[in-house]
């Protein structure tokens, strides 16, 4: 077992676990070496799945200036292909509550363990100085899912929503939430912080929910924390990825289902394998098909779906947003 602190050069491999510097047991990337996937040959990625290289004048100030900080941003330690457009746009995200999730879905990276109640109270602080620094005009707050707090960790974002407006009235802050196990009154707690988008990702259709999320996670469940979101007249918005093996009916299901709950913008983005540990892709998705969800969206209703190979749930939320609020307006 690696342990991790300002010292440590080794960084332990993916799969194994190590001793995170707060002294969380954590196992890094999420999954464990052990998991196997046999007889499935990784897919070659098709010629027209190309990331562009990030660039422009706001990317690289911004970028000096986190690293500058030693600040934390999802977009750099995700390798967010999307990073140089939404840092040019002056959007990003932000991770709160941590490194270490109590969660180990088997689609994402995020190291899983239990940090047994672990948190830096001065964090809503620093989330506000953040954004402040970055001269942000919107951001993403997401988080890990803290099951190892009582309230999930609902009073804490909302701490770090609530200094981020004080600090900077004018931005607008989406919270990217954890599922709070289903609790609507710690759902309540974050809604009532300042937050202008809820958003929270249904990630697949349901007859794949469980294995692709962690069995804690559910695909009714996600519904109903929209629902309610939407029923308080809170802009919602929600995200899923494509390629592990859905079927097109299913995927329409799903959006109907979504707008059904009231989500107003959706994210439909290609699923890629973070490690050989985690879920394979069964089928790498064309553009056209991602244009033709996009379309079958908004015929059901959903005022705006962003669809494509390298969409993420943060993914022109700024322009996403605007839209919507410009709709509103008239």
């Amino acid at each position: 077992m690696v342990i991790m602190d300002n010292n440590t050069i080794q960084k332990p491999a993916s799969g194994e676990k190590y001793i995170h510097q707060n002294g969380t047991k954590a196992i890094k990337d999420g999954v464990k070496g052990s998991v196997e996937y046999p007889n499935q040959e990784p897919l070659k990625k098709p010629k027209w799945f190309k990331v562009k290289l990030p660039s422009g004048e706001n990317f690289l100030s911004l970028k000096n200036k986190v690293h500058e900080l030693k600040l934390s941003s999802v977009c750099e330690e995700s390798k967010c292909p999307n990073i140089g457009e939404c840092w040019n746009h002056k959007t990003a995200t932000l991770m709160v509550m941590g490194s270490v999730c109590t969660r180990a879905c088997k689609f994402c990276s995020v190291d899983t363990g239990n940090p047994k109640g672990w948190l830096d109270a001065d964090e809503p602080r620093k989330t506000a100085e953040t954004i402040a620094f970055m001269s942000l005009d919107y951001v993403v707050l997401t988080s890990v899912d803290r099951d190892d707090l009582t309230d999930g960790g609902s009073s804490h974002i909302a701490k770090c929503v609530d200094a981020s407006k004080r600090k900077s009235p004018n931005v607008v802050i989406e919270v990217l939430s954890p599922d709070f196990r289903g609790n609507l009154d710690h759902l309540d707690v974050l809604l009532e912080s300042g937050l202008d988008v809820f958003s929270q990702n249904i990630e697949t259709v349901e007859r794949l929910t469980h294995p692709v999320r962690d069995p804690r996670a559910g695909y009714k469940q996600t519904l109903k924390m929209l629902r309610h979101a939407s029923e308080k007249s809170f802009l919602s918005k929600s995200g899923m990825m494509l390629g592990l093996g859905e079927e097109k009916d299913e995927v329409i299901k799903t959006m109907r289902d979504l707008h059904d709950c009231g989500v107003k913008i959706l994210t439909i983005g290609q699923y890629l394998r973070p490690t050989i540990n985690h879920l394979p892709v069964k089928k790498y998705i064309h553009p056209d098909e991602f244009l033709e969800y996009s379309d079958i969206g908004m015929e059901i209703g959903i005022e705006e779906v962003v669809a494509g190979p390298l969409i993420r749930s943060s993914y022109r939320a700024d322009r996403a947003f605007m839209k919507i609020e410009k709709n509103k307006n008239g």
